[in-house]
């Protein structure tokens, strides 16, 4: 049977930083390329993404979904989505439902769901071939022994004393685990490959355990379980996959890998190759890491909008386009480029929301302003564009009256030099509304300020200018009484550092990741007023609130209020950067 090139050549094409022409490098594109040019496949491109249901996806797991699917797709052929439930303790359904809700997010599709557990019966077939072939064992010291015995980088493995039994006991014996004769640790089935070998994947690997546990899928049909690197290279055999990608840390898996499939009947041979994971800077993608967020309480659960998982991202409004597009500019190298630098991420955040959704107005911390000469109980309402860049977004009403509410940090009692917002006796224009000046503040018994009094220029509806004057500052606001109460999350990164995994100073070691927890990674704001076009919105639209952020409707909203969640600020520092990365300086 043909076989895909040998993933350990140079595949054509340089795997080194972006050209201005050539855009991101790609090898894995460059090998498949390759093999369908030179005629080596015998079937249509087949990939296969096969997440362990056992907890959410994160941005890590990003990257490779869109390797998997977007190889498939540009080359004609398909991507199986494969869960590998072979460890029924910590599998669920509802991580199941996660993972398909979350890929179909990011905007691919699959055909028939699979799983490991569809192949038991032919894995444990096939296990018992290898036991006929004197190539696997039943192993019956300790898990504590088997650990010892295995050795290290610098010392070879020792035999194990079971290592030479012979085909009908070992039959036997895997016949017990089987039918559950035998507890938990008491066997394992070991293939017989090497204990000396330099690669400690080689030593004698375990196949199969037993795990007295009920699986979400086949319930208490089978007691024993395969192990990961025995199952998964079976697994893409048996779906014809041609080319299995995977992220570094399976590279010293891959000759174990092709050790199974060369002495096992498969009916296809699949080849394994390996990229560079994706990592983002002032997060962890350790599943144990995030399972300790959430049972300890710091977050508020998988999807908490500070959270790195999809399901997290998703709430927190980040569009899937912008994932794509972020994995997209990374391009796919075999060497590992170490921690993503979280700003370039936030950069494409921030150019999808600003070419995709509506401009809006909210105040989050709101100061009354009266226009004095504006008659009482009266109301108008100006058309303001949904986006001033996309004319096909539309417009919306905005009612104005006598009573608003703008930013209290738009005022200042005692201006500063070059401040153009208001301050008393300083012309403002209020967004597509009205230009008004300040003439009188109102302050309580504390001395805080608690209201502007103004008056309007009636000829400057719309927020022109009438006679040319040039008033340089503008401010948002809202009708005090058309606006609607809400809350208003203002999320900021998790950690305080860039790699809270492995931490930084000299006590670095004595800390864990929660040392770095940043104490201002969530505000609540309630007292927050928004225009009614946001109380209208279902949850999951994105907007803009004007001069502050990006933000998205929260599934916690209701029609009595709304709760909006802060994807993104405003401020770009990478737009800067790129700037000058574009032109050389």
């Amino acid at each position: 049977m043909s076989r895909p090139a040998d993933p350990t050549s140079t595949p054509p094409g340089p795997d080194s930083a972006d050209s201005p022409d050539s855009g991101p490098s790609n090898f894995v594109r460059d090998i498949i390329a390759d093999d369908v040019a030179a005629g080596r496949l015998d079937r249509p491109v087949t990939t296969r993404f096969p997440p362990e249901p056992n907890g959410y996806l994160h941005i890590g797991h990003a990257k490779a979904i869109c390797i998997d699917f977007g190889m498939a797709e540009e080359f004609g052929g398909r991507c199986n989505l494969r869960f590998d439930d072979t460890n029924p303790t910590k599998e669920e359904q509802e991580y199941v439902n996660s993972i398909q809700q979350d890929i179909r997010w990011l905007g691919f599709e699959w055909g028939e769901t699979l799983f490991a557990s569809d192949y038991f019966q032919q894995l444990y077939e096939w296990a018992v071939h290898l036991i006929k072939e004197g190539k696997a064992y039943v192993d019956s010291q300790t898990p504590e022994q088997i650990k010892e015995n295995r050795g290290n980088f610098h010392r070879p493995g020792i035999d194990s004393p079971f290592r030479d039994r012979s085909v009908d006991e070992n039959l036997e014996l895997f016949e017990k685990m089987k039918s559950g004769d035998l507890q938990e640790g008491e066997a394992v089935l070991r293939a017989r490959i090497d204990m000396q070998h330099k690669n400690i994947n080689m030593r004698d690997p375990l196949m199969y355990r037993v795990l007295h546990a009920t699986h979400h899928r086949t319930g208490d049909a089978w007691c024993i379980y395969p192990m990961y690197d025995y199952a998964h290279g079976q697994e893409d055999a048996i779906e014809g996959i041609t080319h299995s990608l995977c992220t570094l840390e399976f590279q010293d898996h891959r000759p174990l890998y092709d050790w199974f499939l060369d002495n096992l009947p498969v009916p296809h041979r699949p080849r394994q190759y390996e990229f560079a994971p994706l990592t983002l800077g002032f997060m962890v993608l350790s599943k144990r890491r995030l399972r300790e967020l959430v049972e300890k309480g710091h977050v508020a659960g998988w999807d908490d909008p500070r959270m790195p998982t999809l399901s997290g991202m998703r709430r927190r409004g980040i569009p899937p386009k912008a994932i794509r597009r972020y994995c997209d500019a990374l391009g796919v190298a075999r060497k590992d480029p170490g921690i993503g630098d979280i700003s370039r991420f936030e950069y494409e955040v921030r150019e999808e929301l600003n070419q995709t959704v509506p401009r809006t107005m909210a105040v989050l911390d709101p100061l009354k302003l009266t226009i004095t000469n504006y008659p009482e109980g009266e109301v108008e309402y100006f058309d303001a564009p949904l986006h001033p860049e996309d004319e096909s977004h539309g417009t919306r009403k905005v009612p104005f009256c006598r009573d608003l509410y703008i930013e209290r940090g738009d005022f200042r009692e005692e201006a500063p030099k070059k401040w153009f917002r208001f301050a008393p006796g300083k012309e403002v224009r209020l967004r597509y509304a009205a230009l008004v000046t300040c003439n009188e503040i109102v302050k309580d018994d504390d001395g805080n300020v608690v209201e502007l009094r103004c008056t309007w220029d009636p000829e400057s509806r719309g927020g022109v200018s009438p006679d040319g004057r040039k008033v340089k500052g503008t401010s948002h606001w809202v009708s005090a009484p058309h606006s609607k109460a809400a809350e208003v999350r203002l999320y900021d990164r998790l950690y305080t550092i860039e790699n809270p995994a492995k931490g930084e100073g000299d006590d670095a070691d004595e800390k864990t990741h929660l040392d770095y927890l940043n104490p201002a990674s969530l505000e609540v704001v309630a007292s927050a007023r928004v225009e009614p076009y946001l109380a209208e919105q279902s949850a999951g639209t994105r907007v803009q609130f004007e001069r502050v952020g990006y933000f998205v409707v929260d599934s916690d909203a209701t029609d009595e209020k709304p709760v909006f969640n802060r994807t993104i600020a405003l401020r770009d520092s990478w737009a800067k950067l790129e700037k000058k990365l574009k032109s050389g300086r």
